[in-house]
């Protein structure tokens, strides 16, 4: 049977891995914020150029690296790529989005 202190200590750990935790989703929110912003500009040069929204090359490859990536960080490399697949998805519709406002020109 735990006494009171040792619930007491239990909760104070809890509060600051909890208090690590909303730090790291903080920083994780502005990192998506910062990338989305630089694959709206993506968009923008693709759609200013008739260059299709997806690019299945470079998404394979972005998988297999993450992948990789999160092997080496002990990170389930299923988790990372269904959370890659998700943010892909995300960006292609952005992509989609601002070609369709810009007439989806086709200057190939």
């Amino acid at each position: 049977m735990t006494d009171k202190s040792d619930t007491e200590k239990a909760r104070a750990q809890l509060g600051q891995y909890r208090a690590s935790i909303d730090n790291i989703d903080a920083a994780l929110i502005h990192m998506l914020a910062e990338r989305f912003r630089c694959t709206q500009a993506v968009g923008h040069l693709k759609a200013t150029y008739g260059l299709p929204p997806a690019d299945p090359s470079r998404e394979a490859e972005q998988i297999a690296r993450l992948r990789r990536l999160a092997d080496e960080a002990n990170l389930d490399p299923d988790f990372a790529e269904k959370f890659l697949n998700f943010i892909i998805r995300e960006v292609i519709r952005h992509h989609e989005a601002i070609a369709a406002e810009n007439g989806a020109s086709q200057k190939q």
